[in-house]
C-alpha cells in the first residue's frame, strides 16, 4: 500500500496506555496483577456532574455547540480562573476542547512553527515531545534531578534559550515526578519569557492535587506574563472525569480565537453534554475536591513510607499529583525498561519505567489506587528485588 505520513510514521505510542493494555491481558489471563500505570483517580465523578449531564441530555442538548464550547461553560471557567488562580479573563478569552491533552495539542499548533524550538523540563510526560514533533518544531530538554526535588534551576534554562526558541512549556503539579513549582521558579520562567518574547504554555490539570504548597499559575503574575500565557486546565484529575474529556485553554482573545478556527476544522465541539456537566463541576464547593485530594496525600504518604523502607530504592514525597517517582537506578543496572518487566512478570505489578518521561533509572508508580493494593504491590516490589541480583 501507498506509505504513510512521515508526520505519523515516527510517532512513539503512548507506553503507558501500552504497559495498561498488557496489564489488562495478563489479568484476562487469569494473572494476580496491581497496577500503578494509570494516571486517573480510582473515585466516581460527583453525583451532581453526572445528573446534570443526564439532564442535559433529556432535555435535547445533544446537537453541535459552537466549536469553543458554549457560553456558560467559557463563563464558568472564567470565574473559577479569578476565584482560584487569580488569573482574569473574559469569557471570549476561554474554549473548550476535548481533554487537556487536546488543549495543548491546539495551543502548540497555534503558536509554534516548523524549525522552532520548545523548553520542556524532563522528566516529562511523554505527549509533550511528539506533540512539539507534530509541529514540525523541537523539544529542549532542560533536566531537573531529585536531589532539586525536579524544579528546574535559572541558570539552566537561560542556558536552554536560543534564537528558535519559541515557548516554554510548563507542567506543575507535574506528571511524572509530582513536582510543583515553587512561585520563585514561576517567576524566573516568566521573566525569561518576557526577556526574549516566548510564549509560556502552562499545563495545570493537576492544580487542585497539592500537599501543603500552593500551585501558582503564571498568567497570575500580572498582565505583561498574562498576554504570553496560555493556561491549560480540565475535569479530568480534580474531578475524576478522565473519560469525559474536557479541558481548556485561556489566554489572549486573539490566540484563543485563532484556537479556536483550528479546532473547528479538526475536532468541532466537545461532546454536548459533557459541558453542561463540566458547568457544574467548576461551580462544586471545594470540599467536592478536598475530600478526593486529602486521601491522595494519605495515599502519597503510605507509598513514600513502604518504598522508602526497600533498601536501594531512594525516594522523595511528591507535592502534587499523584505520582510517586522513585530512584531504581541499584537495580538492573539502571535498566529501568527491564525492570518494569522483570516486576511485571514476577511480581505482578504494573508500574512505568521513568526513561520514557527522560527520567532513566526511577519507575513511576501510580497511587490513585486503594491502600490496600499499595501495601500488596510495594510487598511485592519488596520481594521480587530482594531476589534479584542488584
Amino acid at each position: 500500500m501507498p506509505a504513510l505520513s512521515t508526520r505519523v510514521a515516527h510517532l512513539a505510542p503512548s507506553p503507558t496506555l501500552g504497559i495498561t493494555a498488557k496489564a489488562h491481558a495478563l489479568k484476562a489471563a487469569g494473572h494476580d496483577i496491581i497496577s500503578f500505570g494509570a494516571g486517573e483517580p480510582d473515585f466516581n465523578t460527583p453525583e451532581p456532574i453526572c445528573a446534570a449531564a443526564i439532564e442535559a441530555m433529556r432535555a435535547g442538548h445533544t446537537k453541535y455547540t459552537p466549536s469553543v464550547g458554549i457560553p456558560a461553560l467559557r463563563e464558568a471557567v472564567a470565574h473559577k480562573l479569578a476565584r482560584e488562580n487569580g488569573v482574569h479573563v473574559r469569557p471570549e478569552q476561554v474554549m473548550v476542547s476535548c481533554g487537556a491533552k487536546h488543549s495543548v495539542f491546539n495551543a502548540i499548533q497555534a503558536v509554534v512553527n516548523p524549525g522552532d524550538e520548545v523548553i520542556l523540563f524532563a522528566p516529562y510526560w511523554m505527549t509533550y515531545a511528539e506533540q512539539i514533533r507534530l509541529a514540525g518544531a523541537t523539544p529542549v530538554v532542560v533536566a531537573t534531578s531529585a536531589a532539586e526535588e525536579f524544579v528546574p534551576d535559572h541558570a539552566a534554562i537561560r542556558a536552554a534559550i536560543t534564537p528558535r526558541t519559541r515557548a516554554i512549556l510548563i507542567n506543575s503539579p507535574s506528571n511524572p515526578t509530582g513536582a510543583v513549582f515553587p512561585r520563585q521558579t514561576i517567576k524566573e520562567i516568566a521573566a525569561e519569557a518576557l526577556r526574549h518574547d516566548l510564549w509560556i504554555i502552562s499545563d495545570e490539570i493537576y492544580e487542585k492535587l497539592v500537599y501543603g504548597v500552593e500551585a501558582v499559575s503564571p498568567a497570575a503574575l500580572g498582565q505583561e506574563v498574562a498576554e504570553r500565557t496560555l493556561t491549560i486546565g480540565g475535569c479530568s484529575k480534580s474531578y475524576a472525569m478522565t473519560g469525559w474529556r474536557l479541558g481548556f485553554t485561556a489566554g489572549p482573545a486573539e490566540v484563543i480565537k485563532a484556537m479556536g478556527n483550528y479546532q473547528d476544522q479538526v475536532t468541532s465541539n466537545p461532546t454536548s453534554f459533557v459541558q453542561y456537566g463540566a458547568v457544574v463541576a467548576f461551580n462544586l464547593p471545594s470540599e467536592a475536591v478536598e475530600t478526593m485530594r486529602a486521601e491522595f496525600q494519605s495515599r502519597r504518604d503510605l507509598i513514600v513510607d513502604l518504598l522508602g523502607r526497600i533498601p536501594g530504592v531512594h525516594v522523595h514525597a511528591p507535592k502534587g499529583a499523584f505520582y510517586a517517582f522513585p530512584d531504581f537506578s541499584d537495580f538492573f543496572d539502571g535498566d529501568d525498561a527491564s525492570l518494569t518487566d522483570f516486576l511485571l512478570e514476577k511480581a505482578g505489578v504494573a508500574v512505568v519505567p521513568g526513561s520514557v518521561f527522560e527520567g532513566p533509572g526511577h519507575l513511576r508508580l501510580s497511587y490513585a489506587t486503594s491502600k490496600e493494593a499499595i501495601k500488596q504491590g510495594v510487598e511485592r516490589i519488596g520481594d521480587a528485588l530482594a531476589a534479584c541480583p542488584a
